[in-house]
């Protein structure tokens, strides 16, 4: 059965609790182009990811960060609570949940680390358990999409033919979970394992759920024209993250045009969250600040 947008305005409004749910659509076929472009914005904790670790900023300062330079939203990743891969307390939830509030911020993502290349079964059905986990604190939290990865190739037995079928089956559990709770499963292409946008759009495809969808790292296409590779996944995605950089067909990073960017987002009539992801060594706080600036000035 096809996946249409009245199929996926109908699935969110069975989960009318869910932060922003009217945000973050997934569909596996092209939205219409009969709508107008509406953009909000987050920052994304990898940006933060030494001063994280370390312990010298916590989640809150990251919020009171993004609400200072009027972002509409934060992605909270998971490996950087003080639990993880355990999942954290509901009181540890709950008041990042609060904050979020009095900041007037939605926490509109997270994420976790998985690896469903893998040929062991223990493996990837123990990473199904995390992704399963961590999507009841996505619930919690009101983050109406969480990230999934799908691991690396390194397989000298089987094809990547083969891995593709057993990680389509693997994403298709974590979907129907994802359903249970509200939670679209967000596959981010990663340069790992699907390269090129026509792969992307087939494992969309091929697993074909509405609770399954895209987060568009236009970072991590390696391509001879990555803005050819991001438009082409544009009209699929439920989420953007947009760095610095682009990557070359070798996977060389070279700085992006940010402003082309935008216009490729808007044009695709994209009604969601553009999160900013800075990996640049510096100040962070004001690197993100310059990326948002600039973008923004690439919209009509």
């Amino acid at each position: 059965m096809s996946i249409t947008r009245r199929n996926i305005l109908k699935n969110l409004m069975l989960a009318p609790l869910i932060l922003g749910a009217n945000k973050l659509m997934a569909h596996t076929n092209p939205l219409k182009k009969n709508m107008t472009s509406r953009l909000q914005y987050s920052i994304n904790a990898y940006s933060f990811n030494s001063e994280l670790r370390s312990g010298k900023m916590t989640f809150y300062d990251m919020m009171e960060y993004a609400a200072d330079i009027g972002l509409d939203a934060v992605d909270l990743t998971g490996y950087y609570f003080n639990s993880y891969p355990e999942t954290p307390s509901n009181k540890v939830l709950f008041d990042l949940k609060r904050k979020a509030l009095e900041l007037g911020l939605d926490i509109a993502w997270t994420g976790v680390r998985n690896d469903f290349t893998s040929p062991n079964h223990i493996k990837r059905n123990d990473d199904i358990e995390l992704i399963k986990n961590w999507l009841q604190v996505s619930s919690k939290i009101g983050s109406p999409i969480m990230r999934i990865f799908t691991g690396k190739h390194k397989s000298e037995t089987y094809s990547k033919d083969d891995v593709k079928e057993w990680m389509v089956e693997d994403f298709k559990i974590c979907a129907k979970y994802g359903e249970l709770h509200g939670v679209i499963v967000g596959l981010q292409n990663h340069d790992e394992f699907l390269f090129t946008s026509e792969e992307v759009i087939d494992m969309l495809k091929r697993v074909n759920s509405d609770w399954f969808g895209l987060i568009l790292d236009c970072g991590s296409l390696p391509s001879n024209d990555p803005y050819k590779e991001i438009e082409n996944l544009a009209p699929y995605a439920n989420y953007f993250f947009v760095k610095e950089h682009v990557k070359q067909k070798d996977s060389t990073k070279v700085p992006a045009d940010l402003q082309r960017i935008a216009k490729i987002i808007q044009s695709s009539n994209y009604r969601g969250y553009v999160s900013f992801e800075s990996l640049k060594e510096g100040n962070t706080k004001a690197i993100i600040k310059n990326m948002v600036s600039e973008f923004k000035s690439g919209l009509n």
